[in-house]
């Protein structure tokens, strides 16, 4: 079995049908360790050197979720971060489809070359101006980002059926998630992974040809191959949609717990009182973190239909509208992947 990341091939042993997360992380590490370039210049050198522990120090977060952020003019266009420098080295294409329309020159005026993270600052500063422009340059952007809070649009679509060659492989970012993409006689597919589709063996591909999420389902050869228990599919996808929310909310914090004031600690103080200071911030921060958990856990539950705030970082849940949760199964192997 072949892990397909570029040239040199991920080799796995034969015949092993299950591999953990921890097992997956030690090829993909290993991988790039061994694909550093040979006959580069020192500066090219030092440069790799550097991205690679950029990457390695991030490599565990595979496990749970990165954290980028899009940028709405390209469907290739991140901004810059130790996340995407994981996808550089190990040679996969990241896509996304939240684009701009060109034609829409308000919307193309107001959002500019911002990144989902330097647009929603904008807006919040442009709600406070004093300048009539503005406020209105705020409200189109606002109302864009209501308006695409599937993080998908048409033109988005269109591009990305354009820049995908036919047969390659690569990754689709999503509400924070991450789908591996294909494209087969110029159709786009997502491999099916949620886990409503555990017990569909015969499915594994889900048509992208529109914004609202509605794919037909297609076994290994792209034939369509509905699923054979619907609802039980449809179940399982919002448990994974609401697992996706709570881990962006997850990604959200351990940012912001990153983001110490140091400007706030006054000059001089000593290492036990800066110890104390840095204690007392991390004991505040964790309270909350936990209230906030336990908030959104409880809208998962009860709020229904309700779309969550569009985000770069966020979950699927304005993919599809929800349902009540269903009774927990039995609990599965959370850190294995079955090899097809």
């Amino acid at each position: 079995m072949l892990l397909k990341i570029s040239k040199p091939n991920v080799k796995l042993p034969p015949m092993m049908e299950i591999i953990t997360a921890e097992q997956l992380m030690e090829y993909l590490g290993d991988y790039i360790l061994d694909a550093k370039p040979k006959e580069i210049s020192e500066i090219q050198r030092l440069n790799y050197e550097q991205n690679m522990s950029d990457a390695m120090a991030i490599l565990h977060k595979l496990q749970t979720g990165l954290d980028v952020n899009v940028k709405f003019t390209g469907v290739r266009v991140f901004e810059y971060t130790p996340e995407c420098i994981v996808f550089d080295l190990l040679d996969i294409p990241l896509y996304h489809g939240w684009l701009v329309d060109p034609q829409v020159a308000d919307i193309v005026k107001a959002v500019g070359n911002c990144s989902y993270n330097q647009l929603v600052e904008k807006i919040i500063s442009c709600k406070q101006s004093d300048n009539s422009e503005l406020v209105s340059e705020g409200f189109v952007a606002e109302q864009f980002l209501n308006n695409t809070a599937t993080q998908l649009t048409y033109h988005g679509l269109c591009e990305l059926t354009s820049a995908v060659q036919e047969g390659e492989l690569c990754v689709f970012f999503r509400n924070n998630h991450f789908s591996t993409m294909t494209k087969y006689k110029g159709q786009l597919y997502l491999l099916v992974t949620d886990q409503g589709f555990l017990t569909e063996e015969k499915v594994v591909w889900e048509s992208l040809h529109n914004v609202d999420g509605d794919g037909n389902f297609c076994d290994s050869e792209f034939h369509l191959r509905p699923p054979s228990d619907p609802e039980t599919v449809y179940r399982g996808q919002q448990d994974q949609i609401d697992q996706d929310y709570l881990m962006a909310l997850s990604l959200q914090q351990e940012q912001q717990n990153q983001e110490i004031n140091w400007e706030q600690i006054p000059e001089g103080i000593s290492d036990l009182e800066l110890a104390k200071k840095l204690q007392e911030e991390e004991d505040r921060r964790a309270s909350q973190y936990y209230q906030e958990q336990e908030q959104a856990a409880a809208q998962v539950q009860q709020v229904q239909g309700a779309p969550s705030p569009a985000s770069g970082r966020q979950s699927g849940s304005n993919e599809r509208k929800r349902k009540e949760p269903r009774e927990k199964e039995r609990e599965k192997e959370k850190n294995s992947c079955v090899l097809l």
